[in-house]
């Protein structure tokens, strides 16, 4: 799986005894807020906790076995978590992916990448990262993730076509982006399919599968990046879930297969 030098930042953590947490996450520069991009014509959710359900209730049905199946999560791969939270998914990709792969955990909340951070130390899951995002901007290396997850968290995103602009880069060649929401109005805290096919397709990505997830609460929908990346001011904002056409996508590439 390919990996740029920049990938694994490494998690600097001070031994145990209570001394603080440092963790490499160098400025990549704030981008200027209103640089362009259309605005969500949605609600937006409000992050309610970084933990979702508990882990014993989630393992029980199996969630996250089911998620890395379906998303063809493999050993070695490079993954990344963003949205992590308490790290449910974190500590189960590093499980998967092995001591060759990567695992990158992102939070924009910095007591929450402090509180992962730390577990992630104590369970020594020395194939982590752990970083801290912006709202408009996961910060990912570049030409790096065979796999991007987003769980239960889309529907946070305040301003998803920045958000999804900013992330196409990070993505290695046949990398895919990973949603799993629930299947109502974003304010509720989930999001519509429909909905979210639209706003993905908005800058330039193409469904690659989209399926029902009961043991997730909802669905999970994989996509892909086709084609050059849309400028900013070419990106139309969708309404309502309607069908967006991909901003310079030729037509046969703005097909779901």
């Amino acid at each position: 799986m390919r990996r740029g030098p920049a990938l694994f930042l490494g998690l600097m953590l001070a031994a145990c005894s209570g001394a603080p947490v440092a963790i490499d996450n160098k400025e990549q520069g704030v981008p200027a807020a209103n640089s362009g991009f259309p605005a969500a014509d949605r609600p937006v959710a409000g992050i309610l906790s970084p933990r979702w359900s508990t882990e014993e209730a989630r393992d029980r049905l199996n969630e996250a076995g089911q998620v890395m199946d379906l998303a063809g999560i493999k050993p070695d791969m490079t993954v990344a978590d963003i949205g992590a939270g308490e790290g449910y998914y974190t500590v189960r990709l590093a499980a998967r992916v092995g001591d060759k792969g990567r695992v990158v955990a992102e939070d924009i909340v910095p007591e929450t990448r402090d509180y992962l951070a730390t577990r992630v130390l104590r369970e020594k899951l020395d194939n982590v990262s752990v970083r801290l995002g912006l709202p408009a901007d996961p910060r990912l290396p570049e030409n790096s993730f065979d796999r991007v997850l987003m769980v239960h968290m889309y529907h946070e995103i305040e301003s998803p076509y920045e958000f999804l602009w900013r992330l196409r880069p990070a993505l290695a060649p046949g990398g895919q982006a990973v949603v799993v929401d629930a299947n109502r109005p974003t304010q509720d805290h989930g999001t519509p399919p429909e909905l979210l096919k639209c706003e993905f397709a908005a800058v330039g990505y193409v469904l690659v599968s989209m399926k029902p997830m009961p043991s997730a609460g909802g669905y999970i929908a994989i996509f892909e990046a086709r084609g050059e990346r849309p400028e900013p001011s070419a990106i139309r904002a969708c309404k309502s879930g309607k069908t967006a056409t991909p901003a310079v996508l030729p037509k046969e590439e703005s097909k779901e297969p």
